[in-house]
């Protein structure tokens, strides 16, 4: 495995990066504002996001890109590192067109679309000109299971009807938020992970009803993690995406690329905190001594760098997986990065609130965002507990191969008795 950054990725980390500081980073305050003037989306944004389309910043993250779509066809870890800087502002990967759920929804149209919806749904989408929401999770049942979803989507004629209430669903409170894709069964009887499907929803649909932008943590995202009712929704039966029955199959094909996005995304956050600490105790005092002369200070910056390199080569190992082995194979990499940078990225960011002290509760630094975020990602696309889960039976599978090898390196009871 070889993770150094080729010469393209170099270049384009680069090119990130000045964009970020040029264009993104000097719009903090202004986006702040506006949204918190309940001007969303702000006022920049399309114009932040021509002029990165216009330097070839566009569609990053998608390797099957194809020739004639816009975008740079990146694998995952050329895209990684790319990812990890735009982390750093929570708006920045909407700048080019890297933002979730719209991602996730990018990878299912284009893996099992038809050419009447690539048309329709993943084109504008390529494009920038619409967002999208994933309707997956459900306030009734365990969704981390996904086979407990309940949503009912039932078909009379040429038509399937969808009844069922969904929550967190991430974009569904903007404005440019043009359709859905609906998780629900088309089967309840069936065999467990073929009873789901997925539809393609337009949001005007009649009785699609947005019932509330839900506070995380006491904090509202403009886009939205929003609650849904789907009450008597009809679309046209060409609006399933793939066939009845994929719907689990499917939405695993979506979850590997956007946890490890999501776990990208972190390190870069990580990364800013740290940097933040490492400021604040070089210019604040106390006792008569600057901050980072206190041994308990210097050691927190000393276990965050360690913590963020180790996290940050599990996750380029988990992306060049991906790449070479797919999804599926690079499963236990998948859930061990989910488990791990989550954790990682909620210590880095405790210490450095620490550090700040009470200015590090306030808006005055993106601290305090970051934190949400941090405990956000232990539950966002699976607890923490579900991903263990997962690690320790992969494990136990494999121990099953390799059963009794490691008796050789036991030492018989007789050995250790006295003669």
């Amino acid at each position: 495995m070889d993770f150094a950054y080729s010469a393209k990725t170099e270049a384009l980390r680069q090119q990130v990066r000045n964009f970020l500081d040029q264009h993104i980073v000097p719009r903090l305050g202004q986006w702040q504002q506006e949204v918190a003037a309940d001007s969303f989306p702000v006022s920049f944004m399309s114009d932040l996001k021509a002029l990165a389309r216009s330097e070839g910043l566009w569609n990053l993250f998608l390797p099957s890109l194809r020739a004639d779509e816009p975008g740079q066809g990146l694998s995952n870890l050329e895209y990684a590192p790319l990812a990890e800087i735009m982390g750093r502002v929570s708006w920045a990967s909407e700048v080019f067109n890297c933002n979730a759920p719209d991602t996730g929804n990018m990878e299912l149209l284009h893996m099992f679309a038809s050419e009447q919806q690539r048309q329709r749904w993943l084109d504008p989408l390529l494009n920038g000109d619409i967002r999208s929401a994933f309707a997956m999770t459900e306030p009734d049942v365990a969704s981390s299971d996904a086979s407990n979803i309940q949503t009912l989507i039932r078909r009379e004629g040429d038509e399937y009807v969808i009844n069922g209430r969904k929550w967190f669903i991430t974009n569904a409170s903007h404005p440019d938020c043009a359709f859905l894709i609906v998780m629900g069964k088309t089967d309840p009887d069936g065999e467990p992970r073929r009873q789901q499907s997925m539809v393609i929803v337009p949001f005007d649909t009649p009785g699609v009803e947005l019932v509330r932008n839900i506070p995380v943590m006491h904090h509202i995202a403009p886009e939205g993690h929003s609650e849904l009712v789907l009450r008597n929704v009809r679309v046209p039966v060409s609006n399933l995406l793939g066939s009845e029955g994929d719907g689990f199959m499917m939405a695993q094909a979506r979850l590997g690329p956007g946890r490890v996005h999501h776990c990208m995304r972190a390190i870069g956050m990580a990364e800013l905190a740290l940097e933040l600490m490492i400021d604040r105790a070089q210019e604040r005092k106390t006792f008569g001594r600057y901050l980072h002369q206190h041994g308990s200070i210097s050691e927190w910056i000393a276990r965050s760098r360690m913590e963020i390199e180790q996290a940050r080569l599990l996750v380029l190992k988990t992306a060049w997986m991906i790449d070479n082995v797919g999804a599926r194979g690079a499963r236990k990499e998948i859930a061990m990065i989910k488990a791990v940078v989550p954790g990682m990225l909620n210590k880095v960011v405790d210490r450095a609130m620490q550090v700040f002290g009470a200015m590090g509760l306030t808006p005055d630094t993106p601290l305090a965002d970051l934190w949400i975020s941090s405990r956000c990602l232990r539950i966002a696309d699976g607890p923490d507990e579900v991903h263990l889960r997962s690690i320790a039976r992969l494990e136990i599978g494999d121990a099953h191969e390799r059963r009794g090898s490691s008796s050789d390196y036991l030492t018989p009871p007789d050995v250790l008795r006295p003669h």
